[in-house]
This record gives structure tokens, sequence and C-alpha cells, in this order.
């Protein structure tokens, strides 16, 4: 992979610097929103749109619900997971920082002394996001759309190639899908137990948005319609 980053003419490379080189024509401005984005914004606004999904499952307090926040607290802990899948990935690969390699490029971010493969900030985003399509399709692809526009973030902002960017994506995806089957069996009764706790029930259901009429469902585990059904769309 190291090698890869010497030749300047492979697709890697060339799309570096294609996308990097709208930095270099872009205001100044811009390109400090870009940097700020790129370094803190999305990866905090995919955490709010976490927060976000779980205020509305809350809420809603459909009979699913501690599956659903369960869904949740998954996306976080995969993101944090992948993260420490990838320190013996990036000591493996050792690939440098692309402008360690590279003249002319328009670095947004200096101080970055780490090894490059794979992007730390692509695979949080891409965890939290398909952790987040799991418990709901609706906040997941706009969660996925997010962790796009990160990766393309971290381009522009010279401190990536555009396979580191990939390989995060990867790395995310991976761990958030192939873990959540035994996450969810690991989580969902913990939240259930936390469900049934007096206090700590709220952080599962509103007051008040128990069962309709406080009936149990006849057939355990079966789901009743509800005005907001189509937003209910636990995928896990």
């Amino acid at each position: 992979m190291a090698g890869l980053a010497e030749s300047g003419s492979n697709p890697d490379v060339d799309l570096l610097f294609d996308i990097n080189g709208l930095a270099k024509d872009a205001p100044r401005w811009f390109d400090r929103v870009m940097e700020y984005v790129g370094e803190y914004g999305l990866v905090l606004a995919m955490v709010l749109l976490v927060v976000w999904c779980w205020w509305s499952v809350r809420r809603r307090g459909d009979e699913d619900a501690a599956s659903s926040v369960a869904a949740l607290v998954w996306a976080p802990l995969a993101a944090g997971i992948a993260v420490l899948v990838n320190v013996p990935i990036r000591g493996f690969v050792e690939r440098p920082r692309p402008f360690r390699d590279h003249q002319g490029l328009e670095v947004l971010v200096t101080g970055k002394t780490d090894y490059s493969f794979v992007s730390d900030h692509a695979t949080i985003a891409m965890a939290l996001g398909v952790g987040l399509f799991v418990a709901n399709r609706k906040f997941g692809i706009a969660g996925i759309g997010l962790a796009l526009l990160e990766g393309f973030c971290r381009v522009y902002m010279g401190v990536h190639y555009p396979t580191d960017v990939v390989g995060g994506f990867a790395l995310g995806t991976a761990v958030a899908l192939l873990l959540s089957p035994l996450a969810m069996a690991l989580l969902t009764p913990v939240m259930s137990a936390v469900e049934r706790s007096p206090r700590g029930g709220l952080l599962i259901k509103a007051r008040g948005r128990s069962r309709a009429g406080g009936q149990e469902a006849v057939i355990p585990g079966a789901r009743k319609e509800s005005a907001g059904a189509e937003e209910r769309d636990l995928a896990a």
C-alpha cells in the first residue's frame, strides 16, 4: 500500500490531486469552513443525529423501543471498536500521509504525523451511519450521507488518499454489520431491563408513552400498528 503512494500516475493519486485542487481554487474562508467541518463538524453532526433518533424513538414509545435503543447504543460502540481494529491495521500498512510523498498539495490541517491508511474519521463516520441504519433506515440514510461527505472532506483537506477513505468506509461498515447480531443479542436484554426500571425506563420510553391503554400484547413480540408505523424501521 505504501508503494502505491510513490507513483503520481495512478488513479488514487490523480483523484487526490483533483479533489485537493478544489481547495487551491476556493476562497480562504471556505477552506477554513471545510477544515472545521471535516475535522470536527461532521462527526459531531453524526452524534447529534444518533441523539435525535433516540429522542424520536423515546417519544413514540413503541413496543420495540428497547431493541431500537439497543441498536442506537450499538452505533457509537461500533465506531469505537472499528477505531481499535484500525490501530494494528495502520501499524501493519504504515502508509505515510499523502503530503509527505507528494509536493503541491493544499494541506488544511497541519500536525498530522501518524499513518494514513485507514482514515479514522471515515471509519468512525461510516460505523455511526451504518449503525444508525441498523436502528432506523431514514436516519441511517442521512448518517451514511454525512459519512460520505466526511470522506470527501478528508481528501479535500489533503490529509488522506481516496483509498484511505474507502478503507475506512469498509472497516466501519464491516464492524457495524458483522458484529450487529451479537451486539443486539447482548444489548437488547439490557435495554429491556432498563425499560422496566422506574427511572431508567424514561431513557427508553417517554412517560405515558407505553402500550396504548396499558394493554400487553397478546402474542409476545407482536407489534401494534400506529400512526407512526412508517417511521419505525428497525433493521437489526
